[in-house]
C-alpha cells in the first residue's frame, strides 16, 4: 500500500510583541491620531495592552458612531507613523528560520490590519508562507485550522484561546503583558521567555512527536 504524505510542518506565530516590538510604531500613531482629531488618547496606555481588536481600543476613546470612520483614519496614519520605529523582537528571525530548517512553513496570524502587517513584515525581512489579519482569539483558531497548523506562537491570552481552539500546541511567549505564569494558567503548553529560546523547543517538539 502507498504510504499517506505526511502534511507539512506549520507554525503560526502571532505579529505584535510576538515577532515584532510594535509599541513604539503604535504610540506614534495614536499620538497623531489624537492631535488630528482632538480627542485625548492615552497613547502609553494603550500599548501596555495590546492584542484585543482595534475597534475595541478605539472604543475606549471614540463614541461608537465615530469608531469605523476613525479606525480607518487610524490605519492611514500608521502607515506614515509606524514602520521605521517597529523592530524584530530577539530571536524573531532565528524563530522563522528553525521552522524552515524543519521543511515547515510560517503562518502568521494577527489582529493587525492585513495591508498593514504584510507591511511590517517586508520592512522588517519576514517572510510568511501565509498571512491572515483582523482576526482575535477564536478567529485565530480557525485561521491555525484553515492553514494546518500544528503549533502557535503568541504573547497574550486571546492566542492561547486561538491555538487551543485549533488544536495547535499553544506557546507562550512572555514578551508582551502577560507573564509565564498567566500565560500558563490561560493554558499554553509551554512558556518561553522570548523567541531566542523557540529553535531549540521546537527541534525537541519534533523529536519528542516523530
Amino acid at each position: 500500500m502507498p504510504s499517506t504524505p505526511v502534511a507539512p510542518l506549520t507554525v503560526g506565530f502571532d505579529l505584535d510583541m510576538t515577532l515584532l516590538d510594535t509599541r513604539p510604531g503604535i504610540r506614534a500613531t495614536y499620538v497623531a491620531l489624537s492631535a488630528e482629531t482632538g480627542t485625548h488618547i492615552d497613547a502609553d496606555l494603550v500599548v501596555t495592552r495590546l492584542g484585543p481588536p482595534l475597534l475595541d481600543e478605539l472604543a475606549n476613546w471614540f463614541p461608537a458612531e465615530r469608531v469605523p470612520a476613525v479606525a480607518t483614519r487610524y490605519r492611514e496614519l500608521y502607515r506614515e507613523h509606524a514602520f521605521a520605529p517597529t523592530v524584530p523582537l530577539p530571536g524573531a528571525h532565528a524563530a522563522v528560520a528553525a521552522v524552515r530548517a524543519h521543511g515547515g512553513r510560517v503562518a502568521v496570524i494577527t489582529g493587525k490590519y492585513e495591508p498593514n502587517a504584510r507591511l511590517h513584515l517586508e520592512h522588517a525581512g519576514l517572510h510568511a508562507d501565509a498571512l491572515a489579519g483582523d482576526l482575535w482569539a477564536e478567529t485565530k483558531g480557525e485561521a491555525l485550522r484553515e492553514q494546518g497548523a500544528s503549533v502557535y506562537v503568541g504573547d497574550h491570552l486571546g492566542d492561547i484561546v486561538g491555538a487551543r481552539h485549533a488544536g495547535a500546541v499553544a506557546v507562550g511567549v512572555a514578551t508582551g503583558p502577560y507573564g509565564a505564569d498567566e500565560l500558563l494558567a490561560a493554558g499554553a503548553d509551554v512558556v518561553l521567555a522570548d523567541l531566542t529560546g523557540f529553535p531549540a523547543w521546537l527541534a525537541g517538539h519534533l523529536a519528542a512527536t516523530a
